[in-house]
C-alpha cells in the first residue's frame, strides 16, 4: 500500500495526549529490576502494559519466568506474509543519584520534553512503536507485528532465554527490531549492527586477619588496596587505549573502509559528545581516536573499590581485605571465555594471591550491514526523520540481543530513538515529542517496507 503521509502526520497529532497519558502511567511505576523490593511494581507495570496492548487490539499474554515476566503482544493480519518482532524493555535503572532536579518517578511535561526515569530508556520508545503498530494495523498494512516487552534487561536479561525457549513455537519471525539504543548525535539517525561484549568481575585480596596499625606495620605489611591498584595499573594504558594483557587484542574484527566512511559521517563531535555526558576530562584528542576506542576496541575499566576506612578523617590502619570491581568491553569477534582465562593468567603473574571472580561473560554481536531488512530500516528513517541514517557499531552490550540472535535466527536492526542529551541511565532523564512523532512515522514505514519484501 501507499502510505498517506498527510494522514499519518495528522494521526501523530491526534494521539499526542493519549501517548502522554500512557507514558505518564508507565513512568510513575518504579520498575527497578535491580532492587527486589520493586518486584510488585514490575508486576503492576506488566499488567498495565498488557492492558495497553489489548486496548490497541493485540492478542496478549504475560509470560512468567523464574524471575520477572515478559509481556507478549501480537497483531495478526490474515494477508501478511512477513512478521516483525519489536523488542523493548519496561524495567529501569535505579534513580538514587544526588543530581536529580525533580522526583524521578514523577512524570513531568515541560514544553516538548517528558521527564522521568525510564522515559527514554525504554518506555517512551516502546510506546512509540506501539502507536505505529496500531496505525499500521488500522490501515491494513499486510504484516504481522509482535511485541516482546522484557522486565529484566537492566540486570542482564537473566531469564529472557527461559522465555524464548518456552515460547519458541510461537515466536517465528522474519525481522527483529530493537528500539533501545542511543543515536550518536541529535541530527543523525543511527542503525547499529554491532555491540561489544562484556566481562564483569571482581579481584579480591586478603592479606591479614584484621586491621593492623600503619605506624607499627606500615612498610612491611602488604596493603590489599595498594596491591589491587598496582594490578589495575598493569591491565590498561589510558593514553594509548591499549589493554596490556597479552593476547587480549587478538581476533578483533577491524572495520573496513566502508564502515569507517559511515563512522565519519555519523555526526560524532568529540566536544559535544563529552558535554552531553558531563565529562570534564577525556583521554583522547581526536574524534577518530574516540570512535575507534568506543566502537572497535576492548577496554578495561575500574568501577569501585571496597576496603579500608571510609568514614570522616583518616584511620591510620592497613585493611586486611579489599575488592576491586572491574569490567572489560570486548570488540566484535572476541571470545569472552578465552579472554577471561588470559585475564586470570595475567593477574596471577603479578600477584598469585589475588582471587578473580567473574560475574558475567557476554559475547560481542556483529551482523551484516546489507540485506533487505537493513535497506528497509534505512528507508524508514529517511521517511520518518527526513535524514539519511548512518550504520554504526555500538559501544554497549545487550544480552537480550544475543539471545534473540541465537533463538529467533532472524536479522536484527537496532533502530533506537534516544538521543545523547536524553540522559540514558542519568539523572533528569527525558524523552521528547519530536522523537516520538518522527519515530511513529519511521516504524509505520518500516512495517510497510517489510510487508513488501
Amino acid at each position: 500500500m501507499q502510505i498517506d503521509k498527510h494522514d499519518l502526520v495528522s494521526y501523530t497529532k491526534r494521539i499526542r495526549k493519549e501517548f502522554e497519558n500512557m507514558l505518564q502511567e508507565l513512568v510513575e511505576i518504579p520498575t527497578v529490576s535491580a532492587e527486589p523490593e520493586h518486584r510488585d511494581d514490575i508486576l503492576r507495570a506488566a499488567g498495565v502494559a498488557e492492558g495497553f496492548l489489548k486496548s490497541f487490539g493485540a492478542k496478549t499474554e504475560i509470560v512468567p519466568t523464574r524471575g520477572n515476566p515478559v509481556v507478549l503482544g501480537r497483531f495478526e493480519t490474515p494477508e501478511a506474509n512477513r512478521t516483525v518482532t519489536v523488542y523493548n524493555h519496561l524495567d529501569v535503572q535505579p534513580a538514587n543519584e544526588p543530581d536529580w532536579k525533580r522526583q524521578p518517578f514523577h512524570f513531568e511535561k515541560r514544553d516538548d520534553k517528558y521527564f522521568g526515569r525510564g522515559s527514554t530508556d525504554d518506555k517512551g520508545p516502546a510506546l512509540t512503536a506501539l502507536f505505529a503498530a496500531r496505525y499500521a494495523v488500522e490501515k491494513g498494512i499486510p504484516v504481522n507485528i509482535r511485541f516482546l516487552w522484557e522486565t529484566e534487561e537492566e540486570i542482564g536479561s537473566p531469564h529472557f532465554e527461559e522465555f524464548l525457549i518456552a515460547k519458541k513455537n510461537s515466536l517465528s519471525t522474519d525481522s527483529v527490531v530493537v528500539i533501545d539504543s542511543v543515536w550518536i548525535a541529535a541530527n543523525a539517525p543511527c542503525i547499529y549492527y554491532a555491540l561489544r561484549g562484556n566481562i564483569t568481575g571482581s579481584m579480591i585480596l586478603e592479606t591479614a586477619k584484621h586491621d593492623v596499625h600503619s605506624g607499627i606495620t606500615g612498610g612491611v605489611a602488604a596493603n590489599p588496596i595498594f596491591e589491587l591498584c598496582k594490578v589495575a595499573a598493569q591491565c590498561y594504558e589510558p593514553l594509548s587505549g591499549k589493554v596490556l594483557i597479552k593476547g587480549f587484542d587478538d581476533g578483533i574484527a577491524e572495520p573496513d573502509d566502508a564502515e569507517w566512511s559511515h563512522f565519519l559521517r555519523s555526526g560524532f563531535q568529540l566536544k559535544k559528545w563529552a558535554n552531553s555526558y558531563g565529562l570534564k576530562q577525556i583521554q583522547v584528542k581526536t574524534r577518530e581516536e574516540a570512535i575507534k576506542r568506543l566502537w572497535c576496541l576492548p577496554t578495561f575499566e575500574v568501577h569501585g573499590m571496597v576496603g579500608g576506612y571510609t568514614g570522616p578523617g583518616v584511620k591510620s590502619a592497613i585493611p586486611p581485605r579489599a575488592e576491586l570491581k572491574f569490567s572489560c568491553r570486548l570488540a566484535p569477534n572476541q571470545n569472552p571465555h578465552k579472554l577471561s582465562e588470559l585475564f586470570i593468567e595475567h593477574v596471577r603473574k603479578i600477584n598469585p594471591h589475588i582471587k578473580v571472580v567473574f560475574h558475567a561473560l557476554m559475547s560481542p554481536y556483529l551482523s551484516a550491514v546489507s540485506g533487505p531488512y537493513s535497506r528497509a530500516a534505512a528507508n524508514a528513517f529517511r521517511y520518518g526523520f527526513s535524514k539519511r541514517p548512518i550504520f554504526a557499531r555500538a559501544g554497549g552490550s545487550d544480552g537480550a540481543i544475543l539471545l534473540m540472535h541465537r533463538h529467533l535466527k532472524a536479522p536484527i536492526n537496532l533502530m533506537g530513538l534516544s538521543l545523547p542529551e536524553h540522559g540514558y541511565h542519568a539523572p533528569n532523564e527525558y524523552f521528547d515529542w519530536n522523537q516520538t512523532q518522527c519515530g511513529i512515522r519511521t516504524f509505520v514505514k518500516y512495517f510497510d517496507e517489510v510487508a513488501k519484501i
